[in-house]
């Protein structure tokens, strides 16, 4: 998994949205994208030393919640973005479109 945060950035923003790039169109600048539905199958490619901030499609939904809790309990050391993709763009934070 690429991993596009800057090298010596403790954190690492993981998009966990279930749904393909036409259908996200963007997302926050430099995340990684990295489904809630796939998150299992990847967690020996993440580096334990990182935090991890995860987000979905609204505070409304429940793939953050279950991102979380799966990097939680697995020792991850993570977190989920308040009001999620649709609160970040509401604060008009840098997003980039989904390749």
């Amino acid at each position: 998994m690429a991993d596009k945060q800057k090298p010596d950035s403790q954190y690492v923003v993981l998009d966990v949205r279930n749904a393909p790039a036409q259908i996200k169109k963007d997302q926050i600048k430099g995340a990684v994208a990295l489904a809630a539905k796939d998150l299992p199958d990847h967690l020996n490619e993440l580096d334990k030393s990182k935090t991890y901030v995860v987000y979905d499609w609204t505070a409304g939904t429940t793939l953050g919640k279950v991102a979380l809790l799966t990097l939680l309990s697995n020792g991850f050391k993570a977190y989920e973005l308040s009001c999620a993709l649709e609160g970040w763009k509401g604060m008009s934070l840098p997003v980039e479109p989904v390749a």
